[in-house]
């Protein structure tokens, strides 16, 4: 089980709210959410409520500054956070390069460092994780914006948590740690 503990501002000052579970709106519980330090487990944090927007992934560890952890494009509230449980077993997904499952398909059991490369797909638009739990990045080599993903099939990038124009998908790797 994880636990995560949000503070309003930096450096865990001012008030807390700490769970170990999913939390799509934390401003129930804090004004704002500026720092956050993981006692335990992984957990993905987004910017917007419904854990939407940009997302980062967050292990155990202090994070007293959500700008430098989220990067310059993110604004500096957490607004939801995920806990990814621990995965044991076979880890599978289909990608397609249309959405709705169209397009070229190509099935995954491991990590892809550049989906480009490795299938000569231009797009990725639509996934069917069946195993496991991973996160897509936008650029190859497993840099720039990431999205979780969780067993479930999604049939456009809006029901990965994202807009269709904001993003496109270059790298998917496996969430394998115990973090």
């Amino acid at each position: 089980m994880g636990r995560i503990i949000f503070y309003e501002d930096r450096n865990f000052q001012g008030r807390s709210y700490e769970t170990s579970s999913d939390c799509p709106e934390l401003t129930s519980y804090l004004s704002r959410c500026n720092s956050c330090r993981v006692e335990s487990g992984c957990f993905m944090v987004y910017e917007r409520p419904n854990f939407m927007g940009h997302q980062m992934l967050v292990r155990r560890g202090e994070y007293p500054d959500n700008q430098r952890l989220m990067g310059v494009n993110m604004s500096d509230c957490i607004r939801s956070c995920r806990m990814i449980p621990m995965h044991r077993g076979q880890f599978r997904m289909r990608i397609y390069e249309r959405e709705n499952f169209g397009g070229q398909m190509y099935e995954l059991m491991d990590d892809c460092d550049s989906i480009q490369d490795r299938y000569r797909m231009s797009d990725c638009q639509s996934c069917n994780v069946i195993d496991g739990h991973w996160l897509m990045y936008e650029q190859p080599q497993y840099r720039g914006r990431m999205i979780y993903l969780r067993p479930g099939e999604y049939r456009s990038l809006r029901e990965m948590g994202i807009a269709p124009m904001d993003i496109r998908i270059g790298s998917i790797r496996r969430i394998m740690e115990t973090c």
